[in-house]
């Protein structure tokens, strides 16, 4: 058996022992919609444009829909196809206020970037979004999640935040501080998709999990890992920093399903939460 192939083998046997319940369900822009689907795996589910990923737990199969922070409150759909045929399965996102935060800072050049941050934003943004809905086929287990570095919680998921009272996007994960040289850790199995150094979330690591399922880990001091590489849970991908813009060292932590940022809580069980103060 070749080398990468007993890797893979490894890696789906991990995910099938660390099965754990399914994230916790909350139908609102950047939360999880749960929808049983029954005992038959269709062939393919779709939300919008985007391919939605299924579970296996309790002898059902559940579309795990991420949805995204944007999305307007009311019907929404998924369409499921299964031996030629599609079905409609509707369900509701509610509407829900994030906390606000405004900040003013003296220095107006760290609110309104040069043409030369600009254009490099630009030019990474195609490999950020390409990292976010990279898909390949893995276990149909879900896996239990932990945190992935030992911190506290110094920013929650959709904080909106106003800079000199100009609005930036809504915060599409969490931040842990913790100090600098701290190790970060895969916080489910999965594979390296993507490595780099960017303006804005400095030195990043992308994992996917399979079937669009995929953590962003930003800030870092130091990567650890490489793109294509196989990484067991809790196994170190690079040590806490404050890289790109960032005031001080922490992981900015980031969960993307079906290419929408939804919280990480979410995914965590009480005594993962615990860990990081909550």
């Amino acid at each position: 058996m070749k080398t990468g192939s007993l890797i893979m083998l490894l890696w789906l046997a991990s995910l099938a022992t660390a099965q754990a319940a399914l994230p916790q369900e909350a139908k609102i822009p950047g939360g999880v919609a749960l929808i049983a689907l029954g005992e038959t795996r269709p062939d393919a589910v779709r939300y919008g444009d985007h391919r939605v990923r299924l579970a296996q737990y309790d002898g059902q199969w559940h579309a795990v829909v991420g949805i995204p922070l944007d999305a307007a409150p009311g019907q929404h759909r998924i369409e499921v196809e299964h031996a030629g045929t599609r079905q409609r399965h509707d369900f509701t996102v509610a509407a829900h206020a994030y906390p606000e935060q405004r900040i003013t800072l003296p220095d107006d050049r760290r609110v309104t970037l040069s043409q030369a941050d600009l254009d490099r934003f630009h030019r990474e943004r195609p490999e950020i979004l390409g990292a976010f809905r990279h898909w390949y086929e893995a276990a149909p287990e879900w896996p239990r999640f932990i945190v992935p570095v030992a911190g506290r919680m110094s920013s929650p998921f959709g904080l909106r935040r106003f800079f000199n009272d100009q609005p930036r996007n809504p915060h599409n994960g969490i931040d842990i501080a913790a100090p600098a040289g701290t190790p970060v850790v895969a916080p489910a199995a999965g594979r390296v998709v993507v490595t780099g150094d960017y303006f804005f979330n400095g030195k990043t690591v992308f994992l996917d999990h399979g079937h669009g399922l995929v953590t962003m880990h930003s800030h870092l001091d130091t990567i650890g890992v490489r793109p294509g590489q196989i990484v067991a849970q809790g196994e170190p991908i690079g040590t806490v920093g404050m890289t790109g813009r960032a005031t001080g060292p922490h992981l900015h932590w980031t969960v993307s399903v079906n290419d929408a940022r939804v919280d990480p809580l979410l995914f965590l069980d009480a005594e993962e939460r615990a860990r990081i103060g909550l």
